[in-house]
């Protein structure tokens, strides 16, 4: 897993060039966002499973048909995991937040997840969909906790939303 930091630095060693004045904006960018990117993530930890929880009713309130008979999230064993997943999003998404990286999330999830969500049928649709409440219930917990950091916090989120409506998986 990479910071902002070592991606910086990683790719301007495998060029083979001193670090440059949009390396040294990107380096400033995110040492002066550490400070709001912490606290979202402090945000994140103490209030996990409130989040997934509101996240999770409100994507079941939008699309019904994921519990009913025969949807994605029907029985207890697929509506918990379906609240599993989503809890796991914001615990990488978390990660990438503090190390102003999404690398983790390449590594950690969209991998992995691409085998088991094609053998097991899983909708992407309502995946993206989770993930952008839980974006927005993020944001609103962060700008409620006073922490001026809505871009900040959207950008994993986005990444995550972008890479699975972008991928056959």
């Amino acid at each position: 897993m990479q910071d902002a930091v070592t991606a910086v630095i990683e790719n301007y060693d495998i060029k083979g060039r001193y670090l440059d004045r949009d390396a040294i904006d990107t380096l400033k960018d995110y040492f002066s966002s550490g400070i709001a990117r912490v606290k979202a993530a402090a945000v994140i930890n103490g209030n996990a499973a409130k989040i997934v929880k509101a996240a999770g009713s409100q994507l079941f309130d939008e699309q019904p048909e994921l519990i009913r008979p025969g949807g994605n999230a029907y029985t207890t064993r697929r509506y918990a995991a379906c609240l599993r997943d989503l809890d796991y999003y914001l615990r990488y998404v978390s990660y990438a937040l503090v190390a102003g990286d999404v690398d983790v999330l390449n590594e950690r999830v969209l991998e992995g997840l691409r085998e088991t969500y094609n053998s097991l049928g899983v909708p992407i649709g309502p995946t993206v969909r989770g993930i952008q409440i839980l974006k927005a219930v993020v944001q609103a917990q962060v700008s409620e906790a006073g922490i001026d950091a809505a871009d900040i916090v959207a950008q994993p989120f986005d990444y995550l939303s972008r890479q699975f409506s972008e991928q056959n998986i």
